[in-house]
């Protein structure tokens, strides 16, 4: 099992800001995720075709099982982890996007302005999480629930979770 962090930031990028997002992603799997993982981690900047050729390589060539991006999900005009999404995804899950804009609409109001998607490419799920360290852990536990079984579904490697964390869910057989 392999888990992608893509940091998705020009401050962060340059080594002008300390990337936070990224290690708050692995600090969260790492309470969370109980079976065996290796985690890629890479930081790009803002932009469609750094986003989509790093994606595109983590599925491709690296084959990871789960990409877990933070950043470049807003408004603003350097924001472009959405389109670059469209232009990697072969399967988009926005039901992944809505719970997260439904549970973040409980915190603030912002949460509207949130443009997180989710999908497949091949045997690799791809989340797009907020840049906001302090809502990865938020974020995380509202959706995780559902990563195991569309891992299963899509035949990428299995994942299991500690049940006093998140209970992933799974359909009985």
């Amino acid at each position: 099992m392999q888990i992608a962090i893509v940091t998705v930031s020009d401050r962060a990028s340059r080594g002008q800001y300390e990337d936070l997002s990224g290690p708050a992603i692995e600090e969260w799997l790492r309470e969370v995720v109980t079976s065996p993982y290796e985690i890629v981690k890479r930081i790009i900047p803002d932009g469609v075709a750094s986003v989509r050729d790093t994606l595109i390589a983590l599925c491709d060539e690296s084959q990871v099982d789960l990409i877990l991006t933070t950043g470049g999900t807003g408004p603003a005009p350097r924001d472009q982890t959405p389109e670059a999404m469209r232009e990697v995804l072969v399967k988009e899950l926005p039901g992944f996007g809505e719970q997260l804009r439904r549970a973040s609409l409980e915190q603030t109001p912002t949460a509207i302005l949130s443009r997180q998607t989710a999908g497949t490419r091949g045997k690799t799920l791809i989340i797009n999480l907020p840049g906001k360290p302090s809502s990865i852990r938020f974020s995380l536990d509202t959706i995780f629930a559902a990563v195991p079984y569309c891992l299963d579904l899509i035949g990428a490697g299995r994942i299991e979770t500690d049940p006093a964390r998140i209970k992933a869910f799974r359909p009985a057989s």
